[in-house]
């Protein structure tokens, strides 16, 4: 429950250790069309495992293991993706394939799963304001499915652990090109004596840069004070005509005894942006060079096309 404390080995917990995690999945991924006609753009693969995936084992091994989907219509794969297959693995057990099927049943044995649709698509503070039935008056995680975050980086590790020490809300920044800055939620923020650890001030959703109080973007991890439900509902429709998380996320900057102080933590590891199709390509690629079982081979025929074909 919210009131009781829990700690970790090694570390003085001041408030709630975060179990539950959100993850916003109903948009409708019309920047992949047609291949998102049927499918769910959360389901494109990268490399071999789908979108989804990743960042459901990315919560897991932050330590949440009660994960809630946001969905709408036409997410079905989702739910059968994480779910049983039984007849798919008889096959694999059949032919003695025991390495797809440890794979086949990673994704079923990875969270407790729970689905909620969105129903209209009201933006990303209406999905976060649809977990409030499910996660109460908890701290809880939200991660959005376009940013991956390499698990040689844990972020949202960091995040809940700093959460545990200062409570209120944690958000993740990224610098950026003064250039791009209108392509994010920007925060103004000042030090708080703790190298990439800052204290936010202020935010605001997608300024042209001539108005940006900074170059820290927010990307899209977010550990949140429950207090965010009652302010998402009192907020009204901003950029885009949608309920912004950011402009909610704004009060709490502006006003801590409603929900606790708001910090940033400056995340320079290695993130692979799969929302833009070019973007996605690069992280397919990325993954796939790291891979032991696919990097060799793989480098090999890169380096080859890039010199000899181009």
């Amino acid at each position: 429950m919210f009131g009781r404390t829990h700690y970790r080995s090694g570390m003085t917990m001041l408030h709630p250790v975060i179990k539950k995690a959100v993850i916003p999945a109903a948009g409708l991924g019309t920047r992949f069309l047609p291949a998102t006609k049927a499918t769910p753009k959360e389901m494109l693969p990268v490399v071999d495992k789908p979108a989804i995936q990743y960042v459901v084992e990315e919560a897991v091994a932050a330590g949440l293991d009660d994960v809630l989907m946001i969905t709408g219509r036409n997410k079905r794969p989702l739910e059968d993706h994480f779910d049983r297959n039984y007849e798919l693995e008889s096959a694999l057990i059949a032919k003695g394939d025991d390495d797809r099927l440890k794979k086949v049943q990673e994704s079923s044995d990875l969270a407790t799963m729970h689905y909620v649709r969105q129903g209209d698509p009201r933006g990303l503070g209406h999905a976060v304001l649809c977990a409030e039935p499910h996660v109460g008056r908890e701290p809880f995680a939200v991660l959005l499915g376009d940013d991956l975050i390499d698990p040689r980086d844990p972020l949202l590790r960091q995040m809940t652990d700093i959460h545990a020490r200062t409570g209120g809300t944690v958000i993740a920044l990224m610098e950026v090109d003064p250039a791009s800055v209108h392509l994010y939620g920007c925060a103004a923020v000042e030090a708080t004596g703790e190298q990439d650890v800052v204290r936010v001030t202020g935010l605001v959703e997608k300024p042209d840069a001539a108005d940006a109080p900074s170059n820290y973007a927010v990307i899209g991890r977010y550990v949140l004070n429950p207090a965010i439900f009652d302010i998402l509902r009192e907020t009204e429709p901003g950029r885009g005509g949608e309920i912004q998380l950011t402009d909610a996320l704004q009060k709490l900057a502006a006003d801590e005894t409603v929900g606790g102080p708001v910090h940033g933590v400056v995340f320079r590891g290695r993130r692979y942006d799969t929302g833009d199709r070019g973007d996605y390509l690069r992280a397919i690629v990325r993954l796939a060079c790291e891979r032991e079982d696919l990097g060799p081979e793989f480098r090999t025929w890169l380096r080859h096309y890039v010199t000899e074909e181009m």
